[in-house]
């Protein structure tokens, strides 16, 4: 039987429907929320705040303007997500606990500078750990200052984890781990400030029920991942969701494929057929209808910088030709574009970029620059999109009033 066939604005197309960045429902609800993130697997978590959250940002692309206290309410108090390692750290739903158990439960440290430190640290300071873990159990969720340090190493080396800190290492260490999660977050805009408790006291009963063999949560995480990403090749999973974490992936794509779950395809056009082989669910199948009769709903949009859509960056370079890089670390000289540059989707295309700020002082937000890739200009049919998109931004973050930059 012949392949089906996509052409690269179909596969564009699927891949913006599958990620649920058509153009949003109005007056998104908790339960909008939460189908959301179900759906698209996981939001990454980042603490960069120059516009909002990724988290935050993530949901608004493709939401609307929703509440974010819904997101905290879901998290906290329903306790229908929890914080984990995705292809990142992620708030994931509490459903696939068991498709990141295998990570906590199999973590191998490697073998060079950085792994043996934190090994031997961990071996030298036992009793420490399990001090922390004990006093959860009797004390329930905690915050890190009112955890005593009962270090016997203390911790010397430089590092990420809050300036050589005995019990934030420990708690993050616990935490990939699978021993500890985070049970609430202080702060305005999903603050930072952690409440850390047992995974029990985030996710009850299920940390405790018997674990799936590897393959079978290898198969389910494959096909939680391909109904978010539209058409993708192998390497597009193992970057997606659960990622470098699915051993026996080949076994696990034929599985699917002979029980029908997902089909291989072709992605070719005039130009000629992109490698693959490709797969595509079976779900996209109505959508991928859809958007043959042109009864998709393009809109133009902000994406947060980690947003789903294009967090393999070179997958997104594959299928929209746009290189993206985000240029935080990168000395403000050497910059080509800014420090968090949102790229513009539209339609099936990502357009270009804006360098926006909030100034939460002034409540202000304050636009840059707008760069347009090659080919794009700023015309009477692009600017009042791009106008558009960077007022429902401003509305969602409770700006005054924006501030544009020539010629916008």
């Amino acid at each position: 039987m012949a392949l089906l066939t996509l052409t690269p604005r179909e596969a564009r197309r699927l891949a913006v429907a599958a990620q649920r960045l058509e153009a949003p429902r109005p007056a998104p609800s908790k339960a909008d929320i939460l189908d959301t993130i179900r759906h698209i697997t996981c939001l990454q978590l980042d603490p960069i705040n120059v516009v909002a959250r990724t988290q935050l940002l993530v949901l608004f692309s493709r939401l609307g303007r929703y509440d974010p206290a819904d997101l905290e309410t879901l998290l906290w108090d329903d306790k229908r997500l929890f914080e984990y390692w995705a292809h990142a750290a992620s708030i994931l739903p509490v459903e696939d606990f068991p498709i990141v158990r295998p990570q906590m439960t199999h973590h191998k440290p490697g073998n060079g500078v950085w792994s043996r430190r934190v090994r031997e640290w961990l071996e030298a300071n036992a009793g420490f750990r399990q001090a922390i873990l004990d006093e959860m159990a009797a004390r329930g969720p905690l915050f890190a200052e009112q955890i005593e340090s009962q270090a016997n190493v203390p911790w010397t080396y430089d590092n990420t984890w809050g300036g050589g800190k005995d019990i934030r290492i420990m708690l993050d260490l616990l935490w990939y781990r699978g021993y500890v999660t985070v049970t609430r977050r202080m702060g305005n805009g999903y603050g930072l400030k952690k409440q850390w408790g047992l995974m029990e006291h985030q996710l009850g009963r299920r940390v405790h029920e018997s674990p799936a063999e590897r393959p079978v949560l290898v198969r389910r995480a494959v096909a939680r991942a391909l109904p978010a990403l539209g058409p993708a090749r192998l390497r597009d999973v193992k970057h997606y969701f659960t990622r470098h974490q699915y051993p026996g992936l080949d076994q696990a794509l034929a599985a699917l494929e002979r029980d029908g779950v997902i089909q291989q395809v072709r992605l070719a056009d005039g130009d000629g057929e992109r490698p693959g082989p490709w797969f595509l669910h079976r779900d996209l199948l109505p959508t991928l209808e859809r958007i043959r009769r042109e009864a998709w709903q393009p809109q133009t949009v902000l994406l947060s910088p980690f947003d789903n859509l294009i967090a393999d960056r070179d997958r997104t370079e594959l299928l929209f030709d746009f290189y993206y890089r985000i240029e935080i670390y990168t000395p403000a000289a050497k910059r080509q574009y800014g420090y968090y540059v949102m790229p513009i989707l539209h339609g099936d295309r990502l357009i270009g970029r804006v360098d926006p700020r909030m100034d939460r002082k002034t409540g202000r937000l304050l636009i840059n620059a707008v760069h347009l890739e090659p080919g794009v200009t700023l015309d009477s049919r692009i600017r009042p999109v791009v106008v558009e998109a960077i007022e429902s931004l401003a509305a969602f973050l409770g700006a005054e009033a924006i501030d544009y930059p020539p010629p916008l």
